[in-house]
């Protein structure tokens, strides 16, 4: 390449494109916030802010994904609370429907209450929460029961089903955070048949024992109530360790996003005052060799012939 350009000025030129290229980089670190914006500005740190970046999506996702089995879990917690409350009004009723003094008409009425009890406790194995049937385990569109007094346990299983559904754990792993309305309301032996901590079946028990005067069967129900309820509360203990889990998980979620976004920003982000620093001595440092440069004499062969 041909250049008519002394080396003088080849060296000049060649510092001015690096002062200028500083300044460009400084006014675009000032004007953006970043100093990487673009692959070209840092290579080596590029490859580390898509990890970080990826690994700042996924925790999002996670984060959202407690909030909402925060929501299902809590809707849960309350409709066995609820639950158990209910099962106390039965054992009221058993106790007053046990008692010598009660005739059979008093006792016909007291079935009655009892069938508004079953009726009651089976919208508590349905319940839902956005759009999903909480207790139906891995078919959560459909609900798992519906009364049909003609059963032993007084309801119609509508489904059998699990409940594999696990809450991604950020710290790593997972655990389940659901239990069926079978596990839950209508617990079974191996054999599937009705284990005698039954709930649907304790209070269709009483129901039966109240409407045929039946003292004996309506202790006995009394009993299996009581069984049912210590059943219902280990139940109820399930979630609220899961509760108490997904509160962990969404603060060990919370920190990392912190951290996360905290090394993303120092890979990422200006820092304004170096850059604003840089800019100004830039500015001053073009300013003074170009007024350097005008300083410099010119000559030329005819100055010499002169």
């Amino acid at each position: 390449m041909i250049t008519n350009l002394d080396s003088q000025s080849q060296l000049f030129l060649a510092d001015m494109n690096r002062v200028q290229q500083r300044l460009a980089d400084s006014e675009r670190q000032l004007t953006s916030g970043k100093k990487v914006s673009v692959a070209s500005d840092a290579p080596d740190v590029v490859s580390q802010l898509l990890r970080l970046r990826s690994a700042l999506q996924k925790n999002t996702q996670i984060g959202t994904n407690l909030s909402v089995a925060q929501t299902t879990v809590n809707v849960s917690d309350t409709a066995l609370a609820s639950s158990i409350q209910l099962l106390d009004r039965a054992l009221t009723i058993g106790a007053q429907g046990a008692s010598d003094t009660q005739s059979a008409t008093s006792r016909l009425g007291l079935a009655a209450d009892v069938q508004a009890v079953q009726e009651q406790m089976i919208s508590f194995s349905r319940t839902q929460s956005g759009g999903i049937y909480v207790f139906s385990g891995d078919q959560e569109s459909l609900p798992s029961y519906q009364l049909n007094l003609a059963n032993d346990n007084g309801v119609d299983r509508l489904l059998t089903t699990s409940a594999t559904h696990a809450v991604e754990n950020p710290a790593g792993g997972s655990f389940p955070q659901s239990m069926t309305a079978q596990d839950i309301f209508d617990h079974r032996n191996l054999d599937d048949s009705l284990a005698s901590d039954n709930v649907f079946a304790a209070l269709n028990n009483l129901r039966l024992g109240l409407e045929n005067n039946d003292a004996a069967r309506i202790n006995s129900a009394v009993g299996s109530l009581k069984q049912a309820a210590d059943h219902l509360n280990i139940c109820q203990s399930f979630y609220g360790s899961v509760e108490n889990r997904i509160q962990d998980a969404t603060d060990f979620t919370n920190r990392y996003d912190v951290q996360l976004k905290t090394e993303i920003s120092q890979k990422e982000d200006a820092d304004v005052a170096a850059a604003s620093l840089e800019f100004s001595q830039g500015t001053v440092q073009l300013q003074a060799a170009f007024q350097m440069q005008g300083r410099i004499p010119r000559t030329t062969l005819f100055d010499y012939l002169t």
